[in-house]
């Protein structure tokens, strides 16, 4: 039953966006008259104007309703941004039946366009209940492109600045249960031989402690992770003095200690002498205890971490990937490489964008009326000419149509998701790609009907 459930989630979450938006060809061959003179028929035009702006501002109030740079519930900002994704595949939905009617224009136009053109116009024009539909679908191709484009240039620069490392640039961190420490030592120095250890400690589950300074379990160790923190080898260790790690000045010259061996509840307080150090760029800020100070308290300490200092060596993935084989689920083996975004979505739009491509050597493909191929000096020229003109008439408005999509739908996608509220940051929308993809596709689509011309002519 789980299975059913997640399948039909999964069809609904995905299989009707898609449906949607091809729909949007089927809607185009049904608006299409038969000849290049006839007009489209106005209730499927007043119905795909209507059901476009209903998809516009659909997707405008989701945009408006993560405007601002607050904190959104996993719950409201999914729903938000699922609504906003339904109502793109809506908007682009009521666009299908423009198709047509764009393609009669260029048809009954064509004396005012360029002399290899103008057969072209009026072919596609010709039978548009064959090109209309092919050339919607380089539209809708083109526009979940470059939607999809935008909105991945802003999750990444969003994801970017929401990132929190987890251990200092270029360390390599172990952490382990404190029944294997002895065996991650060992599988560490095997695969890192001669290389220095810092050893992150923890208080024992019988023991509490809590730092006033640090909003995170403080780092308990000597003087190596002192340096890994600080960066600084020659950072004056006092096993009696915390360092407090961070861009702000200390506040004060103590933190206190709240520990015991019962919990929070039965804790005790004891302040111990404080300075403050710079972190590294881009590193973490920390409180600092001795674990001289923690033992001192009556509280036992586990070895649970083992952190390669990245000023003494740096560890690279091959690194990561041996040790992590040796000590299989035992383990937690990380490196800090700072953010890494994925390229997942560029198979995704380069599978769609040649779609587009497609779409547009379909519209080419034979006519019922081969007089036109007949009358023209040069037929490979003509086939070209109109998969130009097929892909522009798709990939213009489908550009346009991505860009309004794609902008809107930033919104939502890049909502703070929790309890702190991370401000948007600004990011750059990919023009120069959105032109090379404009290009591009009419471009592409000439090549290829420059050379499919001959064989398709031959047969007429």
């Amino acid at each position: 039953m789980p299975d059913i459930a997640f399948l039909l989630f999964f069809v609904v979450i995905y299989g009707v966006p898609v449906m949607l938006v091809c729909c949007a060809t089927v809607l185009a061959a049904l608006a299409a008259p038969r000849g290049r003179h006839g007009d489209v028929w106005a209730g499927y035009l007043s119905r795909g104007a209507s059901v476009a702006g209903m998809g516009l501002v659909g997707m405008g109030i989701a945009a408006w309703n993560t405007f601002e740079d607050g904190a959104y519930d996993d719950f409201g900002s999914a729903m938000t941004e699922l609504a906003a994704f339904f109502s793109a595949s809506v908007f682009l939905l009521g666009l299908g039946p423009a198709v047509p009617w764009l393609l009669g224009v260029l048809g009954r136009g064509s004396a005012r366009l360029p002399g290899p053109l103008r057969p072209a116009a009026r072919h596609l024009a010709d039978d548009r209940t064959r090109t209309a539909p092919a050339v919607a679908a380089t539209m809708v191709a083109t526009a979940v492109t470059v939607a999809l484009v935008i909105v991945a240039y802003a999750q990444t620069a969003q994801d970017r600045a929401n990132h929190e490392p987890l251990a200092q640039p270029g360390a390599l961190v172990v952490n382990f249960s404190p029944e294997q420490a002895a065996a991650a030592e060992a599988a560490v120095r095997q695969e890192l031989p001669g290389v220095p250890l810092a050893r992150g400690h923890e208080v024992g589950s019988s023991g509490y402690l809590n730092v006033s300074e640090s909003d995170d379990t403080a780092y308990i160790g000597d003087r190596a992770l002192l340096r890994y923190l600080t960066g600084n080898p020659s950072a004056p260790h006092d096993p009696g003095t915390a360092v407090v790690v961070a861009a702000e000045p200390l506040s004060g010259h103590t933190v206190q200690l709240w520990h015991g061996l019962t919990g929070p509840d039965g804790s005790k307080v004891r302040s111990i002498q404080a300075t403050h150090a710079e972190p590294v760029p881009g590193g973490l800020e920390r409180v600092f205890v001795p674990m001289e100070s923690v033992q001192g308290l009556g509280l036992r300490l586990d070895v649970v971490a083992l952190i390669v200092d990245p000023s003494l060596h740096r560890a690279s993935e091959a690194d990561r990937d041996r040790i992590a084989a040796r000590l299989g689920d035992d383990a937690g083996v990380y490196l800090e490489q700072g953010y890494r975004s994925t390229d997942n979505w560029r198979y995704l739009a380069g599978i769609v964008a040649l779609i587009a491509l497609g779409g547009a050597l379909v519209a080419t493909a034979r006519s019922r009326r081969p007089r036109v191929l007949r009358r023209l000096g040069s037929p490979r020229l003509l086939t070209a000419c109109r998969a130009a003109l097929a892909a522009a008439c798709g990939t213009v408005p489908g550009v346009v149509a991505g860009c309004v999509a794609g902008l809107l739908l930033a919104w939502p996608a890049t909502a703070t998701v929790g309890w702190d509220v991370v401000p948007r940051v600004p990011f750059e929308t990919p023009w120069g790609m959105i032109g090379l993809l404009t290009v591009a596709v009419p471009a592409l689509a000439a090549l290829a009907g420059l050379s499919l011309g001959g064989g398709r002519t031959s047969a007429h």
